[in-house]
């Protein structure tokens, strides 16, 4: 079927829309959810302020994560984090995987969906891995079409995240953080600066994370993402099995002060701890932004 014709008529109304889109709202500071907490979660009250869930989890019918997930959002905001959009692929758009994200959009009525700057995979298999573009200006012409797409496919302004990297293209025409700017005015989609993914890539690459930090807009980001790495010395990997590290906590002190309050949220995808270990990491974001930014201090 041609790619226009599973577009709504409105899709230029939508685009124009969505770069006007007002500034999703600030949500306070909270956690990745994940099934090795669902019983805490529902039978306690931890101090989160909302949670954010793992799209592809909860797009299969019927089941409990469903069934759970209703309940959670019952009594906290959400919002939507996706692994397959793979929104600068060159294959043609999945519309069965964007039906699915649109429904359980409705479902959910999350604050945003969000998803990475990346591809993840080729000739209908999915790689499950995030994997990096050229920054050039034809990947870029290329990708705010593809936002364009599905942003008036959802009928919402989508929320793009940097991802963490281990190989340059020597054919880059501009940074990674010049190319999120870009991408960000041209197709009105918001930012989801993962602050330990700048860290990475920063080590991996050999660059000034704060070069980076200072050269994204700071109207634009939405979400702050912290999380946990590997060390292995030559380089860094980004596992999300650790606690995040000290140099982590002081780029996060000056995120803070380059885009003021931005709803922040602690990421484990593995070796998860109990939700106790995981709320201490929370209270600190809180306790380090209620500091580095007191009340009173005005929003961007």
């Amino acid at each position: 079927m041609n790619v226009a014709s599973r577009l709504p008529d409105t899709s230029t109304a939508l685009s124009e829309r969505a770069r006007q889109s007002a500034k999703p709202p600030f949500l306070g500071f909270g956690l990745g959810l994940r099934a090795q907490h669902y019983d805490e979660i529902l039978h306690g009250n931890p101090p989160i302020d909302w949670f954010e869930v793992i799209s592809e989890n909860y797009m299969l019918p019927g089941g409990q994560p469903p069934r759970i997930l209703d309940k959670i959002c019952e009594r906290y905001p959400v919002v939507m984090h996706g692994v397959s959009l793979s929104i600068a692929s060159t294959a043609p758009p999945n519309f069965e995987y964007l039906q699915g994200l649109k429904d359980l959009a409705q479902r959910v009525k999350p604050k945003w969906v969000s998803d990475h700057l990346c591809w993840t995979g080729v000739h209908g298999k999915n790689l499950h891995d995030l994997l990096p573009i050229p920054y050039t200006q034809e990947a870029l012409d290329h990708v705010v079409d593809r936002v364009q797409l599905v942003q008036d496919f959802l009928g919402r302004a989508m929320v793009l995240e940097n991802v963490s990297t281990y190989v340059q293209f020597s054919n880059s025409e501009m940074t990674e953080w010049e190319f999120l700017s870009e991408l960000s005015r041209r197709s009105g989609c918001w930012l989801l600066f993962d602050i330990n993914n700048v860290y990475v890539s920063a080590f991996n690459h050999g660059y000034d994370p704060l070069t980076f930090l200072n050269g994204i807009p700071a109207d634009r980001v939405v979400q702050f993402h912290m999380a946990g790495h590997s060390h292995m010395g030559t380089h860094i990997v980004d596992t999300h099995d650790h606690p995040v590290c000290e140099d982590v906590w002081d780029l996060y002190v000056a995120a803070l002060k380059r885009f003021g309050r931005v709803s922040t949220m602690i990421e484990r995808d593995d070796n998860i701890p109990p939700l106790d270990e995981l709320l201490v990491e929370v209270i600190r974001t809180r306790e380090i932004a209620e500091r580095v930014l007191p009340a009173g201090t005005p929003a961007r």
